[in-house]
């Protein structure tokens, strides 16, 4: 199939479920949720749609549950603003990109503090030995025993 075709059938699913997150359904213990991205595979039979959740590890595993039991619902309805022949199976993940940037954003500020450190102790600091560590012509005195 088309990659082109999956990913505007993707585009549209991810309106599609979050219009119904935020209009139709209405389970109490669906949270803050976003819908980040749908991606289809390229036979046009299977999404997973992507979501992120505002708030604690209760919340995250509430709106999990509501999310899978309002599948149905938004498969059905998926199949009837797309008008495929076949709607696809809809699966949802939590989307780590979130997380994944958070810890790479703390390892740069754990970097930029380890070089402020080393800038902070090179202030003032001197080489070790000679300016010139190196040998010039006439300044050695090994040539005179030779």
């Amino acid at each position: 199939m088309n990659q082109a075709r999956a990913n505007r059938l993707g585009d549209r699913i991810t309106e599609i479920v979050a219009e119904m997150l935020e209009r139709r359904i209405k389970d109490p213990r669906l949270g803050f949720v976003t819908i980040t991205e749908a991606r289809v595979t390229g036979d046009l039979r299977e999404a997973t749609v992507f979501y992120t959740v505002l708030g604690s590890d209760d919340e995250h595993a509430d709106t999990a549950a509501a999310l899978a039991s309002a599948t149905g619902l938004i498969r059905t309805e998926v199949g009837r603003q797309t008008g495929l022949k076949h709607t696809p199976s809809i699966t949802f993940r939590p989307d780590t990109v979130p997380d994944t940037a958070r810890s790479i954003e703390d390892a740069v500020a754990r970097a930029r503090a380890a070089d402020a450190e080393v800038a902070a102790a090179r202030v003032g600091a001197t080489h070790a030995g000679d300016p010139d560590p190196y040998r010039q012509p006439g300044d050695d005195e090994d040539e005179d025993e030779l």
